[in-house]
């Protein structure tokens, strides 16, 4: 990683480190007590770990933290050599010396944990390490690993080549950190033969127990997987080999050279017959690794149903026992079955119920808008008991007559009679004569 983006970084997760006084008050050494510059002492801290996370890495040289990382115009902090002693001593960092060597045998192990219990090397050294590891994140990484092994496994445990290994952990130096805290936690182990050539693998549990040791099966498998993967690494060059020789005998042929033409396609047809060769024996060590896993899945089985029948025996369970609980596992299978059914069918009653009360919803918001609109067109929806409508008209009708003028009959202010209804006015003009 450049400088350049790990200066980005910081002024995104740190707004005021351009602010020139507080820099000054960061880039200060420590003095007094530590409650004096505790918190500041945290602050670069939690800074080296999130910048390390960002980039993902979890080895760094102190050097380039203090001359790269926070380097101000050529201003460096000062207490950055306090601060990874002090990471140093409380076991946020640790030197790749102090690390178990996986490669080595458990003897030389234990002297290297004895000798970092006895003797802690000085702090003013860890500036002088080229490169330190960041525990914390170290055990995040060994996390990745064994999950991304996980996704690919069905076993409780699997063994894989150095070189896959090392592309898992991002470079030699990385997985040789990462094996060292499978090692010590006793999650991983490291292998190695020596036949026509020499390799070298890892095996990983998978889960929360101790890799086991390792037998004669786990170097047969270690030596099939690296077969596997050499042949598919030869398989890789021979299909680039084959697109280039027919990419040439398509030039050769377009520019009309027919005996170049036919050379290329000579090399075409060599090239088929060698994938052909290649694929047939990677299919063959790939079965070969296929009946192996399914042999240890049957041993898993096998293990299993002798458990089954040593608890048998010592609880003196019969065979009624048994019948009567395979009849009760199939009624519970049976009834979770149901209770599936009736979920899934719940579920689309309830889509159904809500699709209706949608509908119901918007009609009746239609409804509104429309009631809304009318008394604004002159018309009145709304319905009222007789008297009340009674008694409005006969007010309506008072009002009418008082606008009326005698001489003309016309209408001095016609505001009240726009809004009596036409039928209404034209009985005004034309009473009815009264009965005989």
């Amino acid at each position: 990683m450049d400088r350049s983006s790990v200066t980005e970084f910081i002024g995104k997760e740190v707004p005021d480190w351009d602010d020139e006084v507080i820099a000054m008050a960061r880039f200060k050494a420590f003095s007094g007590q530590r409650s004096d510059w505790e918190l500041k002492f945290r602050f670069w801290r939690d800074l080296i770990l999130k910048i390390a996370r960002h980039f993902g890495i979890f080895i760094i040289r102190p050097q380039e933290v203090k001359e790269e990382w926070f380097n101000r115009g050529g201003l460096t902090p000062l207490c950055i050599d306090h601060v990874l002693s002090l990471m140093y001593n409380e076991g946020d960092i640790v030197r790749s010396g102090d690390l178990v060597n996986p490669r080595s045998g458990r003897l030389s192990n234990l002297f290297v944990r004895v000798r970092n219990l006895t003797f802690r090397s000085s702090t003013r050294d860890i500036m002088l390490e080229d490169h330190v590891v960041l525990t914390t994140l170290l055990k995040e990484k060994a996390g990745e690993v064994v999950k991304l092994l996980s996704d690919s496994h069905w076993t409780s445990s699997c063994i894989v080549t150095l070189e896959k290994f090392e592309g898992m952990c991002d470079g030699p130096i990385e997985a040789s950190a990462v094996l060292s805290y499978l090692s010590g936690c006793g999650k991983g182990q490291y292998l190695s033969i020596s036949k026509k050539e020499f390799i070298e693998g890892v095996k990983v549990s998978l889960t929360h127990a101790v890799v086991s040791g390792i037998t004669s099966l786990d170097c047969d498998v270690l030596h099939l997987i690296w077969t596997t993967e050499k042949l598919q690494r030869q398989l890789d060059i021979i299909d680039r080999r084959h697109e280039m020789s027919r990419k040439s005998a398509l030039a050769c042929l377009s520019s009309g050279n027919k005996k170049l033409a036919l050379r290329h396609v000579r090399e075409l047809k060599l090239a088929t017959e060698s994938r052909e060769k290649c694929s047939s024996l990677l299919n063959r060590v790939e079965e070969v690794l296929s009946i192996i896993a399914d042999a240890e899945s049957t041993k898993k089985v096998s293990e299993a149903i002798q458990i089954g029948a040593r608890a048998v025996k010592e609880n003196r369970i019969t065979v009624e026992d048994i019948q009567l609980c395979l009849e009760e596992l199939e009624e519970g299978i049976g009834t979770l079955k149901e209770v599936e059914k009736a979920i899934v069918e719940f579920s689309v009653s309830v889509t159904d119920i809500e699709n209706e009360d949608i509908e119901e919803e918007f009609r009746k918001l239609e409804l509104e808008i429309k009631y809304d609109k009318l008394p604004v067109l002159g018309i009145d929806v709304r319905r009222e008991a007789p008297e009340k409508a009674s008694s409005e008209s006969a007010e309506l009708l008072t009002n009418a007559l008082s606008n009326l003028k005698l001489g003309d009959g016309s209408a001095e202010n016609p505001g009240p009679l726009d809004s009596v209804a036409p039928g209404r006015i034209e009985k005004l003009r034309n009473p009815i004569p009264e009965a005989a």
